[in-house]
Parts: C-alpha cells; sequence; structure tokens
C-alpha cells in the first residue's frame, strides 16, 4: 500500500485554485471520507479522486465549511488572518504565518 503524504498542514491559510476563496485547513483525511453521494454531485470541481488527500477548510469571511481535495488546493504567498466563526473551536491563535491547533485530551 503507497503511503500518502498531505502537501498542507493543520493550520495552514490556503487558497481554492477554482473558486477562489481563502480559508483554514482543521482537519485532514488521507483519502476521501464523504459519501458518493457527495462526490459524484461536486466531482466536477477539478476532477479529483478519491485517492488524494482531502482537507476540511474554514472559509474566510464566510462562515462555511468546505471538503476540498488536494489538487485543488494552493498555498498562499501573504498569510493575513482568516475570519471564521468556528477559528476558535479548533484553534487557540495566529502565530506568524498559521493558526496553532488547539490542545486535546486524549
Amino acid at each position: 500500500m503507497e503511503e500518502k503524504t498531505a502537501s498542507f498542514g493543520l493550520g495552514q491559510v490556503i487558497h481554492h485554485r477554482l473558486f477562489n476563496y481563502r480559508g483554514v485547513i482543521f482537519d485532514v483525511d488521507p483519502d476521501f471520507k464523504g459519501t458518493e453521494e457527495w462526490f459524484e454531485k461536486n466531482v466536477e470541481a477539478g476532477s479529483p479522486t478519491k485517492e488524494e488527500p482531502w482537507y476540511h477548510v474554514l472559509i474566510d469571511q464566510d462562515g462555511r465549511v468546505a471538503y476540498v481535495a488536494e489538487r485543488n488546493l494552493e498555498a498562499v504567498e501573504t498569510v493575513e488572518p482568516v475570519e471564521h466563526p468556528l477559528l476558535e473551536n479548533f484553534f487557540s491563535g495566529f502565530v506568524g504565518d498559521h493558526y496553532q491547533a488547539r490542545q486535546t485530551l486524549n
């Protein structure tokens, strides 16, 4: 089995190549974890595959959450904080060029 490596990390600010929005990654799946129905409905956007990493993204100044294939994301050159009502649920603050994940209890 081939080991997958995500190109983006938790707390990283990204840009969606097709839909032109910024956001911050709050979770990563090594491959697609959604439903077949969702995939069929949304597969047109960039022709993603189920075998690549997929990211959960808080969309800047929008209040929505997106599930995005890696091929549709790119790093941003100038990193500025993101505005989203759920930021504090996942991150403790913005440090330099990324968000610091909240500590979780196991």
